[in-house]
């Protein structure tokens, strides 16, 4: 059994190592891709920093052992909606999470091998810490997700207000969406990143709702799913797109305000755990412990007699 667990923990620590050896380790690709750049001078030469390297090497390897590894069908739409949904848009991020979700049982195994949490309980201990490297990147992408929603649902209400002036100044909605979506490139890039999107499929050759709808479902954002229902009725009613996104826009300021209301009310009930176990203990210590102290040293000698 200690032969077995020994062998176990040396192919996955070497297992390890090597993925992060070839992960890190200098490559041809970057010179080849480097000099291809350099020969075809219509293309502009781009310098990509080191971080970036490293990333694109990781995720290259993630990608590669996650190839290795069959994967569930079922679960491959829904795990892809929440890339797409996370900002993950390349051809390898599924199988890189994939591959991450390989990798992480096995890292937090040979933790546990390594640190010796095992001799507590050599069967429970393991099978916990392999269930929880799958379900963390899970959980990760899932938080990825909730705050990318976050950024999109906060820029929402400003982009919708420069399509409103842009609506209103005479351009109509395509021109109005790519000027905002150039408007937007520094303060909310999300936004800006779903709304070219949309100019971008509509450009090769997608209808306008068909584009829009696309826009609601890789979002997954209710308040954007609630823009492109309203501009889909209003492009088929023939209604002023001017008229029901001023309504809009409205509705969705009220919304806003609703919601900061919302958080601003729930700030005195979570502050009620912190202060019940952290503060009031310490103040009874401070207000009382002098008092308690004093009371101890006139009762103890009248006790004793």
């Amino acid at each position: 059994m200690v032969w077995s667990i020994t062998a176990i923990t040396f192919l996955a620590t070497f297992g390890i190592l090597a993925a992060l050896f070839y992960a890190f380790a200098p490559g041809g690709a970057g010179i080849a891709g480097r000099l291809s750049r350099l020969m075809d001078t219509s293309a502009p030469v781009e310098e990509t920093s080191f971080s970036e390297r490293q990333k694109e090497r990781v995720r290259n390897t993630l990608a590669g052992l996650g190839k290795l590894v069959p994967g569930n069908s079922d679960q491959a739409p829904r795990t892809e909606l929440l890339m797409m949904r996370a900002g993950y848009r390349s051809p390898q991020a599924l199988s890189a999470m994939r591959g991450l979700k390989v990798l992480g049982p096995v890292v937090l195994v040979v933790l546990v091998f390594s640190t010796g949490i095992y001799r507590w309980n050599p069967y429970m201990f393991p099978a916990i810490a392999a269930v929880l490297g799958y379900l963390l990147p899970e959980t990760w992408l899932v938080w990825r997700v909730s705050a990318r929603q976050r950024r999109l649902r906060r820029g929402l209400p400003d982009g919708l207000d420069l399509l409103v002036i842009c609506v209103e100044a005479g351009l109509g909605l395509d021109q109005a969406l790519l000027k905002v979506t150039q408007e937007l490139r520094i303060t909310h890039r999300e936004l800006s990143d779903e709304l070219q999107l949309v100019n971008l499929e509509m450009r090769i050759g997608k209808t306008r709702l068909e584009a829009l709808r696309e826009l609601g479902r890789r979002t997954g954002l209710e308040d954007i799913k609630s823009l492109v229902a309203m501009l889909i009725q209003t492009d088929r009613f023939g209604t002023s797109v001017a008229q029901s996104l001023r309504v809009y826009s409205d509705d969705l300021r009220i919304k806003r305000r609703q919601r900061a209301e919302e958080m601003s009310a729930k700030t005195s009930v979570k502050m009620v755990p912190p202060l019940v176990f952290f503060i009031f203990p310490a103040l009874m210590v401070v207000i009382l412990g002098p008092a308690v102290l004093t009371l101890l040293r006139q009762l103890v000698p009248a006790l004793q007699r």
